[in-house]
């Protein structure tokens, strides 16, 4: 019983929170709409699969950050090169992040959860790195207040997982705190060198990798 109040609690603190931040933002949403439409192109509104609660499926939103750029043979250009100045700040501040509220609100999404990867990597994990699906996935997390996406992906799950053993209300109010110090100060947006982080291959894919490259050196 007193597990079920637990996320009924947190539940209808994610509606109320979802509603009174999409109404409160709303101006910062339009604003920044138009603006990713004139600057980067359309459609405004990233669509993407994501895995969410026990792997289930759901479309994820987010602003769009990356322009169309492609090459002379039709395919889309490097990351980085289709990441300008304004797609970066959008990252930075987390203002691409904003229309994740509606995933919130829908239920397919919580304020504070493992933060939801691409659908491909669900074999790639272990059966223990496969837990950070035991809980709805978040706009922000404990993985994302510890280091965000400048630590390694093994110790993101760990974090994740550590996340649903550990879960409370207060854990959220935690990490919500936190979030906002961080966004602030801008820190741990992306790996070090690059305009994105790196895939996710597989824990011992991986380590085979690391162990191949020293051998040729």
């Amino acid at each position: 019983m007193k597990f079920q109040m637990k996320h009924i609690l947190k539940r209808f603190i994610d509606i109320a929170a979802s509603l009174v931040g999409l109404l409160l933002l709303s101006p910062v949403l339009l604003i920044t709409a138009l603006i990713v439409r004139l600057k980067l192109g359309s459609p405004v509104l990233f669509k993407q699969e994501r895995p969410g609660l026990n792997s289930e499926p759901f479309f994820m939103y987010k602003f769009r950050t990356m322009t169309d750029q492609r090459d002379e043979q039709g395919n889309l250009l490097h990351d980085e090169k289709r990441l300008p100045p304004f797609g970066k700040l959008l990252r930075s501040t987390s203002l691409d992040e904003l229309p994740e509220l509606l995933c919130v609100l829908k239920g397919d999404m919580s304020l504070v959860g493992p933060r939801p990867l691409m659908m491909k990597y669900l074999p790639r994990y272990t059966p223990e790195q496969l837990r950070r699906h035991e809980a709805r996935p978040g706009i922000t997390g404990w993985a994302q207040v510890n280091g965000r996406n400048a630590i390694s992906w093994e110790d993101r799950f760990k974090l994740d997982v550590w996340y649903v053993d550990n879960w409370n209300v207060w854990i959220d109010i935690k990490i919500l705190f936190k979030t906002v110090a961080l966004v602030f100060k801008r820190h741990g947006i992306t790996e070090e060198g690059s305009a994105t982080i790196e895939q996710f291959w597989g824990t011992e894919q991986k380590e085979s990798s690391n162990k191949d490259i020293t051998k040729g050196t």
